[in-house]
């Protein structure tokens, strides 16, 4: 199936929206094919700032509808508990609320991002997208991550090479309760690593210090900056170690 099809099966829909490259990508194709869409971005303690100016850039440049929807997370004990299958109590109640607000506006359907490319397996948040009916046009019409983003630099969308982005509590390990201040030392940690010209890393609690995760290609420019990368991260948390792992998952 071609995503003209989805959509002129499915002519009014509502996205959840992260502002990232595969819901970005959606976005724009929607207008394309002529479907009523409307973009829906939760703002919660786990998504950090960047993505929500990203949402609203990209839906500005694509004159489509955004709803934003402020959701405290951390107020679901079952996730702020963050037990191993944490992202499903997540993702049922993130996108309970959207279905709820998409069907109050007028849009029976939604959609997200998932491609082609997303080992859905058992994993727990698919679980829940799948309990509560929501669509991935992306997935059932073959589109890969490498294909979308092709598409996406052809159409002009300045999301096409943005980094896959998991949400902040993927940084803590499971069976650490979340806490506010630490999803906010962690992202705040982040915005530092970025401003220091680093990009497609994560800054993970561990064992009570912080570990810096970098792509492979980043460890020469990681090696020759390890003060100021002590000093930047130092402001946050006591310990930094940095991974002599490349990160190479997209979580």
């Amino acid at each position: 199936m071609e995503l003209s099809e989805f959509f002129r099966k499915n002519p009014r829909v509502a996205l959840a929206f992260s502002g990232g490259a595969d819901s970005g990508y959606l976005l724009y194709a929607a207008g394309r094919h002529g479907a009523k869409l409307r973009a829906y971005y939760i703002k919660s303690p786990f998504q950090p700032r960047f993505e929500l100016d990203d949402a609203k850039r990209l839906a500005k440049e694509l004159r489509a509808e955004l709803t934003v929807i402020e959701y405290d997370i951390l107020g679901y004990a079952a996730v702020a508990a963050n037990p191993p299958d944490r992202c499903y109590y997540c993702k049922k109640a993130l996108f309970s609320r959207i279905i709820e607000r998409a069907a109050g506006d007028g849009f029976p359907v939604v959609i997200d991002g998932t491609n082609a490319s997303d080992d859905a397996g058992e994993r727990p948040g698919m679980r829940a997208l799948s309990e509560l009916g929501v669509l991935s046009p992306l997935r059932e019409c073959g589109i890969t991550k490498a294909e979308l983003r092709a598409r996406s630099k052809e159409a002009g969308l300045f999301t096409w090479d943005k980094p896959s982005y998991a949400c902040l509590a993927t940084r803590i390990p499971a069976g650490t309760k979340i806490e506010r201040d630490t999803l906010r030392r962690v992202e705040a940690a982040e915005r530092e690593m970025s401003a220091l010209g680093f990009s497609d890393f994560r800054v993970r609690l561990f064992h009570g210090a912080v570990r810096l995760q970098l792509p492979a290609g980043q460890f020469a420019a990681a090696a020759g900056m390890r003060a100021e990368i002590a000093a930047a991260l130092g402001k946050y948390f006591d310990t930094v170690l940095i991974d002599t792992e490349a990160r190479d998952k997209d979580e």
